[in-house]
This record gives structure tokens, sequence and C-alpha cells, in this order.
């Protein structure tokens, strides 16, 4: 099994985040610095940091965050206004995806490993929708051109539903989720991304749930969720 999908099970942390304990080289198999990529046998011994993993067996924990400005998707303690610091659950929970630090509202949190892989990956075609706000009039010449696809990172970005809400803001579905790719989408066009909220993921809205403010889950959406990623 791959390391990252090994840590992952285990509840202690996401693939993502195990990545960057690689990196760090925090990780170990059998007394060796482990490498990216690396297979762990069940016989081997993982440790992080020097110590054994704990297993979370707890039960599964599902929340939706609506995150403020300033807060950032790491579970990183050193790292100041750090998501899971913030949100203080009483048991360890990791964020799904990203939200950049500068943009806010809604990222999931959970304990369950196995859904991370699945809801990250774009080829899944999962969607998130954002209401976008610019520092120009939005025209149809500019949803029109990002709905097409916009070059950003040496690559053109997959078509997208983009929808003129008033004069200076839009919203945008994506099913893909290159690094700030709503900001360098718009800066390609000419525009500046003044406030950029992300409203809906999958099927998981923001609602009524206040900036800052958490939940858990309801029984309903989460069995909808579970299913769309089968």
């Amino acid at each position: 099994m791959r390391i990252n999908k090994y840590i992952s099970e285990t509840g202690f942390c996401s693939r993502r985040e195990t990545n960057r304990l690689i990196a760090a080289g925090r990780i170990t198999i059998n007394g060796s610095v482990c490498e990216a990529g690396a297979e762990v046998e069940p016989q081997d011994i993982v440790l992080i940091d020097g110590e054994t993993i704990p297993v979370n067996r707890s039960k599964p924990v599902y929340l939706a965050l609506n995150k403020p400005i300033g807060i950032v998707c790491t579970a990183a303690e050193q790292v100041e206004g750090n998501i899971i610091r913030y949100i203080n659950y009483p048991s360890r929970i990791f964020a799904i995806g990203r939200l950049d630090k500068a943009s806010e509202g809604l990222i999931l949190l959970t304990n369950d490993g196995s859904i991370v892989n699945q809801m990250m990956r774009s080829e899944h075609g999962h969607e998130k929708e954002y209401v976008v706000r610019v520092d120009k009039p939005v025209t149809d010449e500019f949803t029109q051109t990002m709905s097409r696809g916009v070059e950003i990172l040496n690559v053109i970005t997959k078509s997208c539903k983009v929808e003129h809400i008033s004069e200076y803001e839009f919203r945008i579905i994506l099913t893909q989720g290159l690094n700030l790719q709503i900001r360098r989408m718009c800066k390609a066009l000419g525009y500046r991304v003044l406030k950029l909220e992300r409203v809906r993921i999958m099927n998981i809205t923001l609602d009524h749930l206040e900036r800052g403010q958490w939940r858990h889950l309801e029984k309903e959406e989460l069995e909808l969720l579970l299913a769309k990623l089968q």
C-alpha cells in the first residue's frame, strides 16, 4: 500500500499532509527516512517524528466550516491561524482540500481519510461553486472567455459554468482545483479579485452558516455526498 493511503486510513492526516511530512523527512519506514511514493507492507514499522501513528478508530466526523479570511487550511501547528487550531475540535480532523488564506466560505473537514482522495481528484468532476467580486465591470466577453477556459500555469483550464450576477460579481462552478485558479484566471483577463467566497461543494452548501461557524453534516446530506463518491 502507498504510504499516503496507509497514513490517511489511520485518520492521522490527509494524503496531501502526508506528502508534506515526507518532504520534511518526518516519516520513517523501518528506521529509514521515507521517500515519496514508498510502499508499505503490513509488517513494516512506520513512525512520524519517531512515534507510532495513533490509529483513529473513533466515529467518523464530517464538518462544514464557513471559513473566514485569514484562516490557513493546514494542520501544521506552527502556522499562525491554522484551521485545526481555529476550530479546536476535540478529536483529530483535517481539511478536505484548500481555500486560500485570502478567500472565505465553505470547506469540509473530516477524520475519514478514505474520502479525501475521492473528493480531490479532478477527473471525478465534483463541482465547487464560488461567488466572486472583481475590480472592473463583468462583461459578456469576460464570462464567455472564463467559461471556455483560460491559460494559466501552462495549461488551459477546463470549461466551466460562469454566470453574471451584478455589475462587479459573477458565479463560477469549477470541476478542477488548480492552485489559486479563479484568481489566476481573472488576472489573465485583466481583472483583480476583491472577494472570493465558496458557497457549495458538491451537494453541501453554506445555507445559513454564519462566517466563522461550523456544523456537523446532516445525515441526509452526508449520505448523498458519500453516494456521489461511489
